[in-house]
């Protein structure tokens, strides 16, 4: 039970980065801000690395291909598409197609791994997109309802990102230790996003706003650091399959914070979709409990 609800705790702090990200976007360059996320993240993780008495594990050149590519998708690739889909599609909708990231994993793992699914995967699979259908009905002026489509393309192309990071993290030729790899994720996330960053600034003086300032430093240490240690912490006192649907949290998460925090109104259509993602979440991930 209390693993479980570590996870939970961990998966509601994922769900808050889609409302933050809507502040960060408004005011800086998104890899500016992916850049500055793991500028701020790293140090911790090396002080928490240092703590523990851990090392960094020698990999090889395959491993090493495989972390860079993780670290393109996951920590670059996922944050920028997130900031400027969240603000084109609203922290709502783009929570909502955020807890579509199991079913894309899944749909992934059938195409590019060659795994068979099953009827149960298939559901979900549908489930997923059905959702996302949902949350892009049109429901205002034609210019504001093709900017939330791009919006939510984008949110679509970050869950690539993740589901990306997730098949090749199982790729690697043997486990690594979550706090080296999650240190080794966010050193790759600052040096594949700091040049971008640069050449999008400008020679513009920099700055950036006390909100959005504030956004960055809470994506930083709250989700990404405690995040990364509620979740951990919550999976190893329970089972895989357990901790997978500890996922739910996030899209609801998401949705009721951008209602709170950034009062973005909640349709009945929105409500549906988030219906129809939370239960392709449940099918997708209990495919692994069976097995467990």
């Amino acid at each position: 039970m209390k693993g479980q609800l570590l996870c939970g705790l961990a998966m509601v702090l994922v769900g808050s980065t889609v409302v933050v990200s809507r502040i960060i976007g408004v005011e800086v360059e998104p890899f500016l801000a992916t850049a500055m996320r793991h500028a701020l993240a790293l140090p911790v993780f090396l002080l928490l690395m240092r703590f523990n008495r851990a090392a960094l594990p020698r990999v090889s050149r395959r491993d090493a291909a495989l972390l860079l590519v993780q670290a393109a998708a996951g920590s670059v690739g996922y944050t920028v598409l997130l900031i400027q889909g969240v603000v084109l599609a609203g922290a709502a909708n783009a929570g909502i197609v955020t807890g579509t990231l199991p079913a894309v994993a899944a749909l992934f793992a059938v195409l590019f791994l060659g795994e068979r699914p099953g009827v149960r995967l298939g559901l979900a699979i549908a489930l997923a997109a059905l959702g996302v259908v949902v949350v892009t009905l049109p429901s205002g002026a034609p210019a504001l309802d093709a900017q939330r489509l791009k919006g939510i393309a984008l949110v679509l192309g970050a869950v690539a990102c993740e589901a990306v990071f997730i098949l090749a993290n199982k790729r690697l030729s043997r486990p690594m230790p979550a706090l080296a790899l999650s240190t080794l994720m966010s050193a790759g996330g600052l040096l594949l996003s700091v040049v971008p960053a640069w050449l999008a600034a400008g020679p513009a003086p920099l700055t950036v706003a006390t909100p959005a300032l504030l956004g960055i430093v809470y994506y930083a240490w709250v989700p990404t650091v405690l995040g990364f240690l509620l979740w951990y912490a919550g999976s190893a006192r329970t089972s895989g399959a357990r901790a997978s649907l500890a996922t739910a949290w996030l899209p609801v998460s998401a949705m009721l914070l951008s209602a709170l925090c950034l009062a973005e109104p909640i349709s009945a259509w929105q409500w549906l979709g988030l219906g129809c993602v939370l239960l392709a979440m449940v099918l997708a991930t209990s495919r692994g409990q069976a097995a467990a």
